[in-house]
């Protein structure tokens, strides 16, 4: 099993971070794939499926994401259903702290094919999961810190309005 670890501080409140990260939009642009089934657009929430489609080192890639966690507005989860890994599982944290949000992801993943996988794994997919990871926390950063977090949160006033109506 692999771990990636990394963390970022982002100069805004942690609800915008929060939902951010959950933006299909926003997201898919990170990783170069788009959402083709299930749901393929605006804020993911906890039960929701996802297949990503695109194109990971020269090969057609497919991979199914279930959120399989969602606590609003400090934790949600993904984990694969179906892909090239023989486990994946991405836990996203986000903390308010001294007037910043502190985001803090864990991705764990295992690789099939034995011995083969896990030189793979550690040579090629353990960098290439880490630079998503930083590349994400830049977009997050650069769109939290700015304006640009409008462009992927205009409809999310709903989502956050109903979190309101619902947390006492």
């Amino acid at each position: 099993m692999f771990f990636v670890k990394d963390h970022i501080h982002i100069e805004a409140p942690v609800e915008r971070c929060f939902l951010l990260s959950t933006s299909i939009e926003a997201v898919g642009k990170v990783l170069g794939m788009r959402a083709v089934s299930g749901k393929t657009s605006g804020l993911v929430v906890e039960g929701d499926q996802l297949i990503w489609r695109g194109w990971k080192f020269g090969l057609p890639q497919m991979h199914e994401t279930l959120i399989t966690g969602y606590e609003y507005p400090h934790f949600f989860q993904d984990t694969m259903g179906r892909g090239r890994f023989s486990y994946f599982q991405h836990d996203h944290r986000f903390d308010y702290v001294d007037g910043h949000t502190f985001l803090h992801d864990t991705v764990r993943f295992s690789m099939p094919l034995g011995p083969a996988g896990r030189l793979v794994g550690r040579s090629l997919i353990v960098p290439h999961v880490r630079d998503l990871l930083q590349r994400r926390f830049a977009m997050l950063k650069e769109l939290a810190e700015g304006d640009g977090w409008r462009e992927y949160l205009s409809a999310a006033q709903d989502v956050v309005e109903a979190h309101r109506i619902s947390t006492p």
